[in-house]
């Protein structure tokens, strides 16, 4: 029997990004997964924080190249790898000079939101999907990761939802203590556009603020896990009364074979 294949999209890994509840998680989920007999990728986007040669990434030219549109801007998509050796594990990231090369996440040196970062989120969903139709490689299962990859289980539901890569797919979304109090400024809606989507299609992602985003996540997603022990209340209600399977927060040394049961239960493996 073919491996099962799990595509992994995450706000942070370690050592990549400081050690944090998630970026721990990013940094061992895929290593435990792929332990266990699973074909993994993983994403995340390239920070410009992100010190690219202590950590040894370099551009994959056959992957780079091509253009994402966002609101009729064409912007070149990047793409580079690292290898974290001890996991025998490579590590994609989506890039852009543009939306990139800051030396800060999602919020400058003042703490206010990046004006722009609708559209550093669209391009980064847009990026690992057209990277892993690039690649030929059609995943069982897409676990996300954070807020920044909030749009993509929308994008799969829709865009690409006919696509043979995608077709199959199942959605895990995992919830954590990501909140922000910003706003995506008025009509970013426009720059989530792109063919098979239509402006009815956006849901609860059409109000632009964190819960939104999270519910507009629980809508498109297979399933949910719960990954802190807190997060916004709003969301883990909407989350709970959506009805679709759902993960309760398990204490990180024990959470791994919690996990990969229900990655198990979602594909339809036993």
């Amino acid at each position: 029997m073919d491996k099962k294949r799990v595509l992994f999209v995450n706000q942070e890994i370690m050592p990549y990004l400081p050690e944090t509840p998630m970026s721990t998680i990013g940094r061992f989920l895929p290593q435990k997964t792929q332990e266990n007999g699973k074909e993994i990728r993983t994403f995340m986007p390239r920070y410009g924080l992100i010190n690219e040669r202590r950590n040894q990434l370099h551009e994959v030219i056959r992957l780079s190249g091509m253009n994402l549109i966002i609101d009729d801007i064409d912007h070149p998509l990047i793409i580079k790898v690292a290898s974290i050796q001890q996991a025998r594990m490579q590590v994609y990231f989506i890039d852009n000079e543009d939306y990139f090369q800051r030396k800060f996440m999602f919020s400058g040196k003042n703490n206010k939101f990046f004006e722009d970062n609708d559209e550093r989120a669209v391009f980064f969903s847009k990026g690992v999907l057209e990277t892993v139709k690039k690649l030929g490689w059609a995943p069982d299962l897409i676990h996300c990761h954070g807020w920044f990859a909030s749009l993509l289980p929308f994008y799969v539901k829709t865009a690409y939802k006919d696509s043979p890569i995608f077709a199959d797919a199942k959605i895990i979304f995992s919830l954590y203590n990501d909140d922000f109090s910003a706003k995506f400024k008025s009509g970013y809606g426009k720059k989530v556009l792109m063919k098979g989507i239509e402006k009815d299609d956006f849901g609860h992602y059409n109000g632009g603020d964190y819960v939104s985003l999270m519910k507009g996540a629980i809508d498109r997603s297979d399933a949910l896990i719960v990954a802190s022990p807190e997060i916004n209340p709003e969301v883990l209600e909407y989350a709970k009364s959506s009805g679709k399977p759902l993960l309760d927060f398990i204490e990180e040394e024990e959470y791994f074979a919690a996990y990969n049961e229900f990655y198990n239960k979602i594909i339809g493996e036993e």
